[in-house]
C-alpha cells in the first residue's frame, strides 16, 4: 500500500473519456517518467500525476497536481437539477419586487422614453399595447433574461426563450383583458376611497388597485408632477384599515421605482444639486425630524443640507409619520450604496466634499437604528474614506493652498474626517510627508511672522493632530516632527532667554514660560522643555518665591498652567 506521501498516475485514452487511475507509486521521478512515456507511446491522449499527502489527524489524502500533459478536457455539460426551473413560472411571478427590478433593467431605455415605471407597465393596457407594437423590444428583453439564466442553471436557452415568450403573452393578455372589461376604475368618475372599500375581499384586489393607481398617472409627465399626483392620491385614500393599506401599498411600489432612478430623483430634488447635495436632500426627506434636531444644535448644517419642498416635502412628512417603510428603507440603502460607489460627492470642490461627507455622517448616524444599522453606516463611510486618501483626491484637496503650512492644516483636517484604521494610516502618511519635508522647514524658518507667532501656529497644528484620532505611533511621529521644528525656531530666536531677561514682572514672565511649557504657545518638544526648565529655574530664585508669596492672588492663575506643564499635581 502507498505510504503517507505517494504519487498517482491518471490517463485519458480518448478526449471525451474521464480520468482513469493507472497506478500509485512512492517515487515522484518514476511517476513523471512513466506518464511522459505513455504519452509519447500514444497509449493515452492526456496524462496527469498528482501528489497525495495523508493528513495524520483526519487520515484523508490532500491532492495536488504536479504534471498535466496532453489534450485538454472537454467542457462538461451542466446537469439541470429539479430545482433549476425558470425564475418566473406564472404571470403573477412578474409582479414580485425582484421580477419588476429585472424588468426595469432589461426595458430601461423603453421605460425612460415613456416616462413610466415597471409597475405601471404591468398594470396599464395602453402601455402594454405600445410595448407589444414595438416588436423587437419584447424579444430583446426576453433574450436578456433567458440567456444569462441558461448559463447559470444549465437549462437550454431556446426552451427558456419559448417559456418567457408564452409567459409574456399571458401577462399582456391579462392586462389587456382587464382594460377591455373596465376592471380598472377611472378615478374621474369614482372616489378612490369607494373603490378601495369595494375591492376589499376580492382575490385580485392588489392587481386591480395597481391598475387604478397607475391609470391615474396617465398623461402626467415628469417625475416631480407624478410624485405630486401620487401624494394627491394618498390624501384621498381611506382613513384606516385594509382599504387604506390597499391604496398605500400600490402607491408605495410606484414610489420605490420612481425614486430608484437617478434622473427622476434629480428632477424631484432639484437638477442643480450635485451627488453630495442629492444624497443630503434624500436623507433630509427620509428623516426630517432627526435632521431638524441636528440643525437646532448646529445651525451651520442648514447651509449644507438642501431644502426639501413641494411634493418631496409632502412625501417626507408621510415618511416621518411612519408611512411607506419599504420606500424609506430603499432610499436609505440607496444612500449607502452611493456612498460606497466611485462617484465623487463634490467633483469640483474637494474641501466641500469633506464638509458634505461630515454632514452625511452626522445625519445617517442620527437615523441609525431606525432605518439602518450602525454597522452598515460605519462600513459605508469606511469605504467612502478610502477614496479620500487617494493621490488624485489629496492633490485636488491641497491644490488651493499657497503655503506648506496650509497643506499641513488641510491634511490634518483630512485625518480628522476619514474613518477606518487603514484610512487613518494612509492619511497620516500624507501628513508625515508634509511636516517632515524640507519645504515645510524652510517655509517656517523663513523671515515673515514673528518666532512667537510661528511657535503658536505649530502648537495649534500639533494639538489638531492629537485630536485627529490617529494611532499612537502616527501621533508621536507627526508631533515629534512638529516639536523638533519648533525647537529649531525657538533656539534661533532664543525666545526663552529673551522672556527670562525681559523687564516684565516675575508672574508675567512665569505665565509666558508656562504657556510655552504647557503646549499652548509652543509645540511639545525641545521648545517646551526649555521653557519648562527656565520656569523651574525662575521658581527657585529667592526673589521670585518672595514675590509670589507676597501676592497669593497672583499665584492662583498660575496653578492651572503649572498642572498643564506637568509641574504640579
Amino acid at each position: 500500500m502507498a505510504g503517507p506521501v505517494h504519487y498517482e498516475l491518471y490517463i485519458r485514452k480518448t478526449v471525451p473519456s474521464p480520468w482513469t487511475l493507472i497506478q500509485a507509486i512512492e517515487d515522484r521521478q518514476q511517476a513523471v517518467e512513466t506518464a511522459e512515456q505513455m504519452l509519447r507511446a500514444k497509449e493515452a491522449v492526456a496524462v496527469r500525476v498528482t501528489k497525495e499527502t495523508m493528513d495524520p489527524e483526519t487520515k484523508e489524502f490532500q491532492s495536488v497536481a504536479i504534471l498535466t500533459r496532453g489534450e485538454p478536457e472537454l467542457p462538461r455539460k451542466m446537469v439541470v437539477e429539479d430545482a433549476d426551473r425558470p425564475n418566473c413560472g406564472v404571470p403573477a411571478d412578474l409582479y414580485t419586487p425582484r421580477a419588476r427590478e429585472q424588468l426595469g433593467r432589461v426595458l430601461e431605455d423603453w421605460l425612460m422614453r415613456h416616462g413610466v415605471t415597471p409597475f405601471e407597465l404591468l398594470h396599464r393596457p395602453d402601455l402594454v399595447e405600445r410595448l407589444e407594437a414595438s416588436g423587437v423590444e419584447v424579444q430583446h428583453a426576453i433574450q436578456k433574461i433567458a440567456i444569462p439564466e441558461s448559463q447559470t442553471t444549465g437549462q437550454p436557452a431556446h426552451d427558456l426563450i419559448r417559456h418567457y415568450q408564452q409567459l409574456t403573452e399571458q401577462a399582456m393578455e391579462r392586462v389587456l383583458t382587464a382594460g377591455r372589461k373596465g376592471t380598472f376604475a377611472d378615478l374621474t368618475n369614482w372616489s378612490l376611497a369607494d373603490v378601495a372599500h369595494r375591492l376589499v375581499g376580492m382575490p385580485d384586489r392588489a392587481f386591480v388597485m395597481g391598475g387604478v393607481i397607475s391609470g391615474a398617472l396617465v398623461g402626467v409627465r415628469g417625475a416631480r408632477a407624478r410624485l405630486d399626483r401620487l401624494m394627491n392620491l394618498a390624501d384621498r385614500a381611506p382613513m384606516d384599515g385594509a382599504p387604506r393599506a390597499l391604496v398605500m401599498v400600490a402607491i408605495e411600489q410606484i414610489l420605490v421605482e420612481l425614486l430608484g432612478t437617478r434622473t427622476s430623483l434629480a428632477e424631484i430634488l432639484g437638477p442643480a444639486l450635485d451627488q453630495g447635495g442629492s444624497l443630503a436632500a434624500v436623507v433630509r426627506m427620509v428623516a426630517p425630524r432627526e435632521i431638524e434636531a441636528l440643525i437646532a444644535q448646529d445651525p451651520r448644517m442648514d447651509l449644507l443640507m438642501p431644502a426639501v419642498d413641494g411634493a418631496a416635502l409632502r412625501l417626507g412628512q408621510r415618511l416621518d409619520a411612519g408611512e411607506y417603510p419599504v420606500l424609506a428603507a430603499s432610499l436609505a440603502r440607496m444612500v449607502l450604496r452611493e456612498l460606497q460607489g466611485p462617484r465623487r460627492l463634490r467633483p469640483s470642490d474637494a474641501s466641500g466634499e469633506i464638509d458634505i461627507l461630515r454632514t452625511l455622517a452626522m445625519s445617517l448616524t442620527a437615523t441609525a437604528g431606525r432605518l439602518l444599522t450602525p454597522e452598515d453606516v460605519h462600513a459605508a463611510f469606511i469605504e467612502r474614506s478610502r477614496s479620500l486618501v487617494t493621490a488624485d483626491f489629496v492633490q485636488a484637496y491641497v491644490a488651493s493652498c499657497d503655503t506648506v503650512l496650509c497643506e499641513a492644516e488641510q491634511l490634518t483636517r483630512l485625518c480628522e474626517n476619514v474613518t477606518g484604521s487603514a484610512n487613518k494610516r494612509s492619511a497620516a502618511r500624507w501628513l508625515v510627508a508634509c511636516v517632515t519635508s524640507l519645504r515645510f522647514e524652510t517655509e517656517m524658518r523663513a523671515p515673515g511672522p514673528t518666532p512667537a507667532r510661528k511657535l503658536q501656529v505649530l502648537a495649534q497644528l500639533q494639538r489638531s493632530v492629537r485630536l485627529a484620532a490617529l494611532s499612537q505611533s502616527d501621533i508621536e511621529q507627526i508631533g515629534g516632527a512638529i516639536g523638533a521644528l519648533g525647537g529649531v525656531i525657538e533656539a534661533e530666536a532664543k525666545l526663552t532667554s529673551q522672556l527670562a531677561r525681559a523687564s516684565a514682572t516675575i508672574p508675567q514672565k512665569l505665565a509666558a514660560l508656562l504657556r510655552m511649557a504647557a503646549g499652548e504657545t509652543a509645540p511639545f518638544g525641545p521648545a517646551s522643555e526649555r521653557a519648562k526648565a527656565e520656569a523651574i529655574r525662575m521658581f527657585r530664585v529667592p526673589e521670585a518665591r518672595a514675590s509670589l508669596s507676597a501676592s497669593p492672588e497672583v499665584l492662583a492663575p498660575l496653578k492651572t498652567l503649572l498642572q498643564a506643564a506637568g509641574l504640579a499635581a
